[in-house]
């Protein structure tokens, strides 16, 4: 997780200046993880994918929000599964690059994968990336044609925070609180069918949760200032019959195991399907690196496949 060195800045389309937190990289996160574990390497896709980058998905004010799309290279006449990816850096850093080997190896095997950029803390605060996520959703299902994309099968999957927030999506399926006002393709639905959470926490205030400056950072005050964004944001607090299937893919380290089990005593509750797979002596960023790379997405991958194929059978 990333530490708070000051922000950078970048610019809008009027040359307005955004605020950034380059502190998540991977070479950064690489060169911290190999000093433990020195037999690591970072995972790589070459398999001829088509992508569409840096296509403009919403836009507020002046502020351009951007994805990019991988989609499999073959019969363009068929229409694929889609997932949205989400990168994680505890709501503060990160990018929407940091998703792109996940999204060559989706479509590689028959999705189509869209990464996206959403507003992180320095610039806007919770429920703001939430809005930004089911806008890029709504963009997938109205640009379906050009992405070939079966708009009844989509996924959400996230790495850390992005685990969170794919997490969230998939337990507020037609809740208008988490919409946002004036957003575009408000025609489109925003609902996901599935979600692949990797190592994000389900509860910010938990007796397993330890979550500290960068949530504060991002939900607007710490639990004492702001209690009702700490609970708000917690996919735990809005599990229901209404929640999709979930895969939790999860590290060695408990913190971002938060929630996990309440939440599956939730998901039994109304006989939702879950699976968890837990990879033993593991850093938090694992599914950056082989030997867990693959593992990894050997079951994100029957997990949707199974998901999806039960779910319109």
């Amino acid at each position: 997780m990333p530490s708070n060195p000051p922000a950078l800045m970048g610019t809008d389309t009027l040359g307005k200046p955004i605020p950034r937190d380059t502190s998540f990289t991977l070479h950064g996160t690489y060169l911290k993880e190999r000093k433990y574990r020195p037999y690591i390497r970072i995972a790589e896709v070459k398999t001829p994918v088509v992508s569409h980058l840096d296509q403009e998905y919403d836009r507020i004010g002046d502020r351009p929000l951007f994805l990019d799309v991988f989609c499999p290279d073959g019969d363009t006449s068929k229409r694929y599964p889609g997932v949205l990816l989400v990168h994680g850096g505890g709501w503060q850093s990160g990018d929407k690059s940091q998703m792109h080997t996940i999204g060559k190896e989706l479509a590689a095997n028959g999705y189509v994968a869209v990464a996206v950029e959403y507003r992180l803390s320095p610039e806007a605060k919770y429920p703001e990336a939430v809005f930004d996520l089911k806008s890029a959703i709504r963009w997938m299902r109205a640009n379906a044609d050009k992405i070939l994309l079966d708009t009844k099968y989509i996924a959400s999957l996230g790495t850390s925070a992005g685990g969170q927030l794919a997490s969230l999506l998939g337990v507020t399926n037609g809740n208008a609180d988490f919409e946002g006002q004036g957003r575009v393709n408000a025609e489109q639905l925003s609902d996901v069918q599935a979600v692949v959470n990797i190592d994000g926490t389900l509860a910010f205030r938990h007796p397993e949760s330890s979550e500290g400056t960068a949530a504060s950072n991002w939900l607007d005050g710490s639990y004492d200032q702001n209690p009702t964004n700490w609970e708000s944001a917690a996919p735990l607090n809005h599990a229901s019959r209404n929640s999709v299937p979930i895969i939790f893919l999860n590290s060695s380290i408990p913190r971002f195991h938060a929630g996990r089990d309440d939440m599956i005593k939730k998901l039994d509750r109304y006989g939702i399907y879950w699976e968890i797979r837990e990879f033993p002596d593991t850093p938090h960023p694992f599914w950056f690196f082989h030997p867990w790379y693959q593992p990894m997405m050997d079951y994100t991958l029957d997990f949707l496949d199974l998901t999806f194929r039960q779910m319109f059978e």
